[in-house]
């Protein structure tokens, strides 16, 4: 009998939301992703309008939903905890109505008023229990770095573990990108989320966390390499008459070993110069990486690869092959597995993140700015070649 009088009060609104479902159903055939988020906002903003207020008293959700279940059978993705996470939804994106800042406004339309072939008209969402209006249920700021197209793309479920795990709203922007680009499962975003991929997004593109298995020395590799390095004591007008475009990573090569000294204080601490153009053989098979070093803080040897143009796919096959010859032929028992960069003039780094995780070799790729990089006003500031060949003699001397 006491239940009985518990629902009584909860039909319009069970009815309400009943009817949102079913009319989402129906828009859903159109974009289903899209219409399934407004109807969850569009719910949520209801619930949280009513039960915050204690307009139904303690236990409205769980009532509502057992309700919603008789009335319509095999309904799913409605439980108390569904409802809850609905209304969630909508209190940490709540800044999209515009109640939280003086931004303007934008609707997200979703389809037309069913007495009209005009779009709904704007406003806030109506407190009756009989109306919610999924047509109009989004609004978002007019600001230029919410990613509304991705935020549209990504389910709900998706959303829900943002909320749950990210707080800061830059990251889930980041997120939110990472996840509709890359149509990343739950359990893929969770892994992102896991591996700290926003704070490490300034670093260089690499795949540490999942081939180093020691967690402290795999955050280690990250903070030791940078995504982009200075190379300002390569000029390639110092190099002879031909074309810039001529210039191959052997000239470049040769560029950083006459400098060594200077390469290695941009590159990094702790790093020994073993020696470039080294030789691997394995099954009579010969192979050259372009530049041999050890890092004493990472206790690996780290071969690089030159690059002078965009990266490809393939440059991480070549240096997967490099670091399985240096780790069974010239690794010490001691020393940490090999860790292989990629070291080129561009690169797309979220395309890079997409196909470096399928490497079971510790790698990165990273970038170079070389002299002729530079603006011209910087340039006219550094010393010349001469000279900075002058200041290293010098130094080693």
């Amino acid at each position: 009998m006491d239940k009985e009088k518990t629902l009584i009060p909860l039909s319009e609104a069970v009815e309400a939301i009943k009817t949102a479902i079913l009319r989402g159903q129906y828009e859903a055939l159109k974009d289903v992703n899209r219409v399934q988020l407004a109807v969850y906002f569009a719910i949520g903003k209801y619930l949280s309008v009513n039960t915050r207020k204690l307009a139904y008293g303690a236990g409205a959700i769980k009532a509502i939903s057992e309700q919603l279940h008789k009335e319509l059978p095999g309904l799913r993705g409605f439980s108390e905890s569904s409802l809850k996470n609905m209304r969630r939804f909508f209190e940490e994106w709540q800044m999209l109505d515009g109640t939280a800042n003086n931004e303007q406004q934008s609707p997200i339309i979703i389809g037309e008023s069913a007495n009209s072939k005009s779009p709904i008209a704007t406003g806030d969402l109506p407190n009756t229990v009989n109306e919610i209006d999924i047509h109009h249920a989004i609004i978002i700021p007019n600001i230029a770095e919410f990613p509304i197209d991705d935020f549209l793309k990504i389910p709900f479920t998706h959303h829900i573990r943002l909320i749950e795990k990210i707080q800061n709203i830059k990251a889930r922007y980041y997120y939110i990108h990472r996840t509709a680009e890359e149509h990343l499962s739950v359990e893929a975003l969770e892994k992102l989320i896991k591996q700290q991929a926003f704070e490490n997004r300034d670093k260089l593109p690499n795949n540490f966390s999942q081939t180093i298995s020691n967690s402290s020395m795999a955050r280690k590799a990250v903070m030791m390499f940078k995504d982009s390095y200075a190379l300002e004591f390569i000029n390639t007008e110092e190099i002879g008459e031909r074309d810039s475009q001529d210039i191959d990573e052997r000239v470049v090569e040769q560029k950083i070993v006459q400098n060594i000294k200077n390469f290695i204080m941009t590159f990094g601490k702790d790093f020994s110069f073993i020696g470039n153009q080294y030789h691997l053989e394995v099954y009579g098979v010969e192979f050259f990486p372009d530049l041999l070093f050890f890092n004493r803080e990472l206790n690996s040897l780290v071969v690089v690869e030159l690059k002078i143009g965009e990266f490809k796919p393939a440059y991480l096959a070549q240096l997967t092959t490099y670091l399985q010859i240096l780790d069974d032929h010239v690794r010490k028992p001691h020393e940490n597995p090999s860790i292989g960069i990629v070291l080129c003039k561009s690169a797309n780094k979220d395309f890079v993140e997409y196909v470096i995780q399928k490497y079971t070799s510790p790698m990165g790729v990273a970038t170079y700015k070389t002299n002729d990089d530079m603006p011209e006003d910087l340039r006219k500031a550094l010393p010349n070649i001469d000279d900075l060949k002058k200041i290293i003699s010098a130094e080693i001397i």
